[in-house]
């Protein structure tokens, strides 16, 4: 058993750590991260931590992925010159997991060389939250636990009635997770025929299932420019959804993505989590919804820390 479970945090969403510690009653480990003139990155631990169970919480997300990235390398680092008895790197959102494999000549397979760089930085176990694609937790030479947001989500959709929903994957590549959403709500499923021409770009063409006279749940593992989800969104319209839904776990919301669900009068609601900080975005957009994914991590961070199952948790 390790002496002492101590909460790290850099600048990335101390917001969230902050609700972490809150649920386990505990506080954060000062840190200091600072830049230094030239745009070099300075971390200090500002406290003993020797022999302690340490998790990092760090998402490396926008909108600054690659300081982000840098910055939990930098602490991991650190606690591992400082003799943690074990590193934990907690990453909410996972950047980068989009490219996860060789889609042209000549490129690198990013998911996986920024798995590297987090292994060799120190972490010794790492904590994520729907990653883009299951298999990216071989990238990791240290166990890896991909939590569920599913959990948190379902908890505000089970005010409707589960006769009158159907939840729907916005595209062929995300049916298992609408499928497992379905199971839960006890509701059937459909599916968004999407052909995409360009990268953030794409044009849905048909649906496959049942919408007609229902409320039309979109699962998604993020929104990124919301191209897809409100052409998604208008399609369901079309073939007769009363109510349109989306629930993602990671609100990138990078480019024209709020003034697209501004303006798409199809979608009636957006609800995501705060893997990632919204800052603003939650005043410009009056659709948009956020739950906290803080206490499901607090609770996988207790249980890895005690020794007890994490699968328990979303089982």
């Amino acid at each position: 058993m390790f002496s002492d479970l101590k909460i790290v945090t850099g600048s990335a969403n101390p917001e969230l750590a902050t609700a972490i510690c809150n649920h386990l009653g505990c506080q954060l480990t000062p840190t200091m991260t600072t830049t230094f003139s030239d745009g070099e990155l300075r971390i200090e631990i500002g406290d003993n931590v020797r022999g302690d169970d340490v998790f990092v919480v760090q998402p490396t997300c926008p909108p600054q992925v690659n300081k982000n990235v840098m910055q939990l390398c930098l602490m991991l680092d650190a606690l591992k010159r400082a003799s943690a008895a074990r590193i934990t790197a907690v990453i909410p959102y996972y950047g980068y997991a989009r490219q996860d494999r060789k889609v042209s000549p000549r490129a690198p397979i990013s998911a996986k060389m920024v798995a590297d760089f987090i292994s060799a930085a120190g972490a010794q176990r790492v904590v994520t939250v729907d990653l883009h694609a299951g298999q990216i937790q071989g990238y990791f030479d240290c166990p890896v636990d991909n939590l569920y947001a599913s959990l948190v989500m379902l908890e505000q959709l089970h005010q409707y009635p589960a006769e009158n929903l159907v939840v729907v994957s916005p595209d062929a590549g995300g049916v298992e997770r609408a499928r497992a959403c379905a199971k839960r709500l006890n509701c059937s499923l459909a599916i968004v025929d999407k052909r995409r021409d360009k990268p953030n770009q794409a044009q849905a063409m048909h649906v496959i299932g049942d919408v007609e006279g229902k409320t039309a749940i979109i699962v998604d593992d993020m929104i990124d420019t919301a191209g897809t989800l409100c052409a998604g969104a208008e399609v369901l319209l079309k073939y007769g959804a009363t109510r349109i839904i989306a629930c993602a776990t990671h609100g990138v919301l990078s480019g024209p993505a709020i003034d697209r669900i501004n303006a798409t009068e199809a979608l009636n609601e957006v609800l995501i989590t705060d893997t990632i900080p919204q800052n603003d975005k939650q005043a410009r957009c009056k659709k948009l919804h956020v739950v906290s994914v803080a206490a499901l991590l607090g609770k996988t961070i207790h249980n890895i820390h005690t020794g007890s199952s994490v699968s328990v948790l979303f089982t």
